[in-house]
């Protein structure tokens, strides 16, 4: 399993400053075959400073989901770091 990229990101409108909701599209690729899985994801900012990040698939997938979410809130934790989520 191999995260490619994510697609048509867009932020929802929240009035709770210390959360963000995101949906979009995640392209994977599972045994050799590329596979296009909607989601919704949010970061939620502890008053200790740790980030909650909660990721809900639209679609069903065929692939344990344990690794599968590791390596998404991995991913959205990196794209969060860096800057590169829509503000």
């Amino acid at each position: 399993m191999k995260i490619l990229e994510f697609k048509n990101i867009t932020r929802k409108d929240v009035p709770i400053y210390y959360r963000n909701v995101f949906s979009g599209t995640v392209v994977l690729e599972l045994v050799n075959k590329s596979v296009d899985v909607s989601l919704d994801f949010s970061i939620e900012k502890k008053p200790t400073g740790h980030k909650e990040i909660i990721v809900t698939l639209n679609e069903k997938v065929d692939y344990p989901l344990v690794p599968l979410m590791k390596e998404l809130k991995k991913y959205i934790d990196n794209l969060d770091d860096s800057g590169a989520l829509p503000g």
